[in-house]
């Protein structure tokens, strides 16, 4: 017989709310992608989001790695923001909104995947199915009859999905060092995944667009808000909560974005939608418990 088990309310409670700021946040991503910046440059937009929030974050907490830290500090940099950040913008602005978070909600079935196969976690139908049901919820509140699917974008929102699962699954096998705090840990991996961008921001896209007032306040939203902010949060979150606990908090994006769309850009929510935030929220709330047996223990 299974009975339902939760993180400690102490520890799990604030946790959990602190993280999920971070995906909260980054629901303003497609409306100030789509509004603010100039089109055409997902890769600048990602390193302008990267590199400066990285930079202030180091002069701050002047910590550097050390040892084999430099390198997973650069791995999980390039993973979590290098591939990712252009990735997400390129979705962003060669599908609807809605298409692409959709396709992003996918993280939280792909974590539990290589929960089992990166951390040697027990499989988890509870997660899967749950992870199923918050992609469903997550459709219905964002896909309408006049989406859209160009390859690229959707390749480009798959492949972003991909990359922070595993840069996710690997910030949670490999902790951080205990003398570290969360804001110089950010501060490594927007640093490591902003210098990635620099070249290769250069030799796709050329020179900078130009950028006006709009297109700044956008950058500087999504630099220090959406970038440095969110992230010592959300790896925060990673380092102290179960992994796929943690990912599926990220549905909660797309739910802010639609809500963001509805309010801001007179996009409608009817029954359906409902019904999808209804699911969205279940899968949200079912991925902080954990099942458990009396023979088989937690199963995280």
């Amino acid at each position: 017989m299974k009975t339902l088990t939760t993180t400690p309310l102490a520890a799990g409670l604030a946790g959990t709310s602190l993280t999920a700021f971070a995906p909260v946040v980054w629901g303003t991503t497609y409306v100030v992608t789509t509004e603010l910046l100039p089109p055409g440059h997902p890769l600048f937009a990602g390193l302008m989001r990267a590199l400066p929030a990285g930079l202030i974050a180091l002069a701050i907490t002047r910590t550097l790695p050390r040892g084999t830290w430099w390198l997973k500090a650069a791995a999980l940099g390039v993973l979590n923001i290098g591939m990712f950040f252009p990735l997400l913008f390129a979705a962003a602005e060669r599908l609807p909104g809605g298409v692409a978070a959709t396709l992003g909600a996918a993280q939280p079935l792909l974590v539990a995947v290589l929960a089992v196969a990166v951390l040697r976690q027990s499989p988890s139908a509870w997660r899967f199915a749950w992870g199923i049901v918050g992609i469903v919820g997550v459709g219905l509140v964002v896909i309408g009859p006049a989406a859209g699917f160009d390859l690229v974008g959707i390749l480009a929102g798959l492949g972003g999905a991909a990359t922070m699962a595993l840069g996710v699954t690997l910030t949670k096998r490999w902790g951080r060092p205990a003398e570290v705090g969360p804001t110089a840990f950010a501060s490594w991996q927007l640093t490591a995944g902003g210098l990635f961008l620099v070249p290769v921001t250069f030799l796709v896209e050329g020179a900078p667009p130009a950028i006006d007032l709009d297109a700044a306040l956008g950058y500087l939203w999504l630099g220090l808000i959406g970038g440095l902010l969110a992230y010592v949060l959300w790896f925060r979150g990673i380092t102290s909560l179960p992994v796929t606990s943690v990912a599926v908090l990220g549905l909660l994006s797309p739910m802010v974005a639609a809500v963001l769309g509805a309010a801001l850009l007179g996009q409608s929510l009817g029954p359906i939608q409902l019904a999808g935030f209804a699911l969205a929220l279940a899968s949200i709330v079912a991925g902080q418990i954990t099942p458990k047996t009396k023979k088989e223990g937690v199963v995280r």
